[in-house]
């Protein structure tokens, strides 16, 4: 998995082992929880991908329907949520559509 971790894209995860593997190695991860249904998913979709691309945190998308028991253990009832995680825990939780500067002005404050 290291080799994905040098990534300008996001990150698909599929499963827990996978999602708890990449949130423990200390990074700053921002995970974008969505679904391919979610009109505002969809919005956010070229939003995440910059800040892959332009930001030194590792970006992972995990699809709701697919990993429903990962976004029920992290209280995501709603699409898109993104969760930031820093040191393998959880620093702030974004509900909605994000504009990018406020993303990449979270994500920066840790990353």
């Amino acid at each position: 998995m290291s080799t994905q971790l040098e990534s300008d894209e996001p990150i698909i995860v599929n499963g827990t082992a996978e999602f708890e593997e990449l949130i423990s190695g200390g990074e700053t991860v921002l995970v974008d929880f969505h679904a391919d249904w979610c009109g505002p998913c969809q919005m956010m979709e070229p939003v995440v991908a910059d800040i892959a691309a332009d930001t030194d945190a590792i970006v992972a998308k995990v699809d709701v329907d697919a990993n429903q028991p990962l976004a029920q253990n992290y209280g995501v009832r709603g699409v898109p949520t993104l969760l930031l995680f820093d040191g393998g825990e959880a620093v702030e939780r974004l509900v909605g559509v994000q504009s990018a500067d406020q993303l990449t002005t979270v994500v920066e404050r840790y990353a």
